[in-house]
Order: structure tokens, then sequence, then C-alpha cells
């Protein structure tokens, strides 16, 4: 990290861990979780999906909570910690926009400035979720450098975080970044991991046997399969986006294809050329569109705790079409890499499975992206 924000960064260490065990931030958490955000999102049994694939497959309806993804659960959160260290303003990177409008809506929601970095690609391939956050009276300012995608929207926040660290919190969208954002972020999103395995304990009376979730810098996927670590019987399979494909060099399969090395602040699997140097991603989806991911999946998949595999442009946008057409649910794209992996694991479920698929947010932004897919095609 740059020397100028490490005492910051230990400083929202500190505060964090201070809050974390006290009951009155969480109890506040939950009740904006609960009356704004519309907690806690269906756990639906997706029947005709179910009968394709021949297993009970529930759908984590994240695209059903407010602003359209699981990205609200953080930024909620992290917007009430960011009050408590006394801060006025809000900067935050964003890829596929999803996590820009929660952003914007939180800070909207509590009168604070809002700066959105994005890069001038996903500008482009977002334009809705730009005019959304532009309407919540957030400032989106696109970034020209390098790939001018996620990577470089959220270089260009550190450098705005350097300049103004006294005023400022950086509310980083995904589990990744220096210590304690990987963990700060994991604890808001576990809140799906956790309903999910209440609301199955309802539905079937037992845990599921498969968790399927995309990965990108993987928020939805650890708030996902964290509840479940200790739960050794429950299969967790993270999706990352494997773009034109692994033998391309045009994917954004870090965990699958990349090698140790630091990334923003944080030791990981990340895609490097032959010197080391950061290597370009590629997706369909805007939001798995980074080349590195959260230190804790590299954890899991160095201690074998989940599986992790890839899935084309293609593929994904096969699969956006088949849930909208068999569950009349448009998911995002990014959530199709999940749904399309489903697919793509029919021979290996027994009948009476149980699999829990994450859809982390809802594909209305995406249309335009996918008519313009088709039409190159």
């Amino acid at each position: 990290m740059p020397e100028t924000l490490v005492a910051s960064v230990a400083a929202l260490g500190v505060e964090y861990h201070k809050l974390k065990p006290g009951r009155r931030f969480w109890d506040e958490v939950r009740e904006y979780n609960k009356t704004y955000a519309g907690r806690a999102t269906p756990l639906y049994h997706a029947k005709r999906l179910s009968a394709l694939v021949g297993v009970k497959v529930y759908l984590k309806r994240e695209d059903l909570a407010h602003t359209g993804s699981h990205k609200i659960n953080n930024t909620l959160g992290q917007i009430l910690l960011a009050r408590k260290l006394g801060k006025k303003r809000i900067i935050a990177e964003t890829g596929a926009g999803q996590h820009g409008v929660a952003t914007a809506t939180a800070a909207a929601l509590f009168g604070l400035e809002c700066v959105v970095y994005m890069g001038s690609t996903d500008v482009v391939r977002q334009s809705v979720n730009v005019e959304r956050m532009k309407i919540l009276g957030t400032e989106v300012r696109a970034v020209i450098s390098g790939t001018q995608t996620l990577k470089d929207a959220i270089n260009e926040a550190l450098r705005d975080w350097v300049t103004n660290v006294r005023s400022t919190y950086y509310l980083i969208g995904s589990a990744i970044g220096p210590h304690p954002y990987p963990l700060i972020v994991r604890d808001f999103q576990s809140v799906i991991g956790n309903e999910v395995k209440s609301q199955i304990q309802d539905a079937e009376g037992r845990l599921p046997d498969y968790l399927l979730a995309c990965v990108g810098g993987g928020s939805n996927s650890i708030g996902l399969f964290s509840p479940f670590y200790n739960d050794r019987k429950v299969k967790m399979v993270g999706v990352e986006a494997a773009g034109k494909g692994l033998h391309t060099g045009m994917h954004s399969a870090s965990l699958t294809q990349g090698k140790a090395g630091v990334l923003h602040g944080t030791k990981t699997l990340i895609l490097q050329d032959k010197d080391g140097q950061i290597a370009p991603a590629h997706s369909i989806a805007a939001g798995l569109d980074y080349p590195g991911v959260g230190p804790e999946h590299a954890f899991y998949k160095a201690s074998g705790r989940a599986e992790y595999v890839s899935i084309t442009d293609d593929e994904a946008v096969e699969a956006f079409k088949l849930l909208s057409r068999m569950e009349g649910i448009i998911p995002a794209l990014e959530s199709s890499h999940a749904v399309a992996q489903l697919m793509k694991m029919k021979k290996r479920f027994k009948p009476k499975d149980i699999v829990v698929v994450c859809v982390s947010g809802r594909g209305d932004k995406d249309i335009e992206v996918v008519m313009n897919y088709k039409a190159r095609k």
C-alpha cells in the first residue's frame, strides 16, 4: 500500500475490531438490511430448472435486494462504519456498476459526498448504472489509464484516497484490498450464507450438498461460502470467467490460471505475465473483469475447501438466456456464470442432491451487452 495510507488502514482495522464484537453496531446493520435493503432475500425453489438438471435447485435471490444485487449488504455496513470514523466523503471503485450504485444509494441515504471511479470501458458497457449513480447524486469519474476496467478504477481510487485521507473513506466493493477489507466485506456479505442456512433448513430440514457462486473479486461467493466453512459435507464451487477461453489469454481466471503475488495491498493469486507484471483480464461480465481474487478464496483453494472452475463468455450468455426463459429471472452476466456451471455439473449430481446457486444480481444492466454480443456472432 502507499505509505500515506498505512496508518489509515491500520486505524480502520483497530476500529473495526472494536466494533465487531459489539451488539449495538450489528443491530444497526441488521435494521438497515431489513427495513431498507429488503432482507431477507428469498431462497427460491426453481422447479423447472430442477427438472432440467435432475436435482433440487434453489436460487438465492440477491437480485431482489435493494439496488438489484448483493452489493448493498456491504455498502450499508461500510457506510455505517465510515460514520463511526467521522468521515464525510466516500469514494469507491466499480466494474459492473452494481457496487457503484449501491454505494451511491447508501451515500444518498446518509447525505454523504460520494465519488465513484469506473474504467471508461465499463462506463460504456454499463451506461445504465452510470446514469443511476448520477441520479443518486454521485460523481462518476471515468478512468482512461491502463485497460480502463476495474483494476484501473481501483488504482485511481487509491490515488484519491492518498490525497484526501483525512476526510475520505474508501468503500471497497469486493473481498480484496489490504487487511481488514477482505474481512470486513466477508463479514457484511455473510448475511447471504447465514440466511441460506436457516432457509434451507426450513425448506428441506438439512443443509445443501452444493453451493455455487460466481467469483471475480469474490464477495458474493465468500458471503455464501464462509458460514458453511465448517460444514464439511457441503461442497463449494466458485465459478470464474474463462472469457474467450483459457487458451486465448483473454480471461479473468486468476484462481485457475494465476500465480501468487501482491495486488492492491493483498497477497493472493494474480494473473501475471512472464515478467511478473499484472496481465490484462477479460470477461463479458464487467464485475468479473479483475486480474486477482480475494485472498480468502486463494486460501479456500489451497486448502481444498472449495473447488474453482471457469465458464466462457459463450456459456455465460447461454445461461443468461436459459434462466430467463426457464424461470422468468433475468440474471446478471456475473451470476450467469454460476448458472452455466450448474448445467455443466448435471452428470455429477446424484438424484437426491440439493444445490444452492447464488443469483448475485439482476440482469437489466446487461441486456444491451448481450444484444451487442449476439449481433457480433
